[in-house]
């Protein structure tokens, strides 16, 4: 699994003394992705790279480090404002040019609000299983319905397991799960190129070591129920 590193960013920037050259960074709600190939980031209607709660760029199954540098965001690779420690050396850094002043930058566009639900994933799946339960169904009509209600951009789908099993049979089963809610808001309406699946595994637990094996198979189960869980991000604009 592929771990993201957050960056802050900072409005695009460029400065000249005497020949020098200066970095220029790009703010996250500006980027547009110009350029052809493999796009490396999801991107929402609005044309920009779309970002999880905690502000981390989404990646794409194309995702490389050499399509994160190839695809453009304006002047610089769309890498720069996502993986900036994975671009290549000076890709990101302004260049000098003799042209008329710059013309000023455009008002940003709004931001879209977001609606974070968390499903726990015990409501959602028997134990072990990636079938959704009748009361896990409940719960996602009324997330189709909230979502109904907005200028939907996209819907983030996070599955996540206990650390019960092999992390490769966890991250397969992350994934079905996530999948299978896919699935089901698809069925009720929602487009599926609107919704992006990821599965985590046993990778990202919320439980804390009072959850030791010592407790009994039974026991344990009912303590990791938390990591059990699939985390569901709509965003779009009211």
């Amino acid at each position: 699994m592929i771990k993201q590193m957050k960056k802050q960013l900072t409005m695009a920037a460029a400065a000249a003394v005497l020949g020098f050259t200066a970095m220029a960074s790009i703010a996250a709600d500006d980027i547009v992705v110009t350029g052809k190939g493999d796009v490396p980031y999801v991107i929402d209607g609005r044309n920009v790279v779309t970002r999880s709660g905690y502000d981390l760029c989404w990646r794409t199954g194309s995702w490389t480090p050499a399509a994160a540098a190839n695809v453009m965001a304006g002047e610089f690779p769309v890498g720069c404002g996502c993986d900036g420690d994975l671009m290549p050396k000076d890709a990101c850094t302004a260049k000098m040019a003799a042209a008329p002043e710059a013309k000023p930058m455009p008002a940003p566009a709004p931001k879209p609000s977001a609606e974070k639900v968390k499903l726990a994933a015990d409501a959602l799946f028997d134990f072990d299983k990636a079938v959704l339960k009748p009361e896990g169904k409940t719960k996602l009509d009324r997330l189709a319905a909230q979502a109904e209600a907005l200028k939907l951009e996209v819907i983030l789908a996070v599955g996540h397991t206990d650390r019960l099993g092999s992390a490769a049979y966890n991250q397969k089963l992350s994934e079905k799960r996530a999948a299978a809610v896919k699935e089901y808001l698809v069925g009720k309406g929602i487009e599926a190129n609107r919704i992006y699946t990821e599965g985590k595994g046993e990778t990202q637990p919320v439980t804390t070591d009072n959850c030791k094996n010592s407790l009994g198979r039974k026991k344990l189960i009912e303590c990791l129920q938390p990591d059990r869980r699939v985390e569901i991000e709509v965003i779009g604009s009211k």
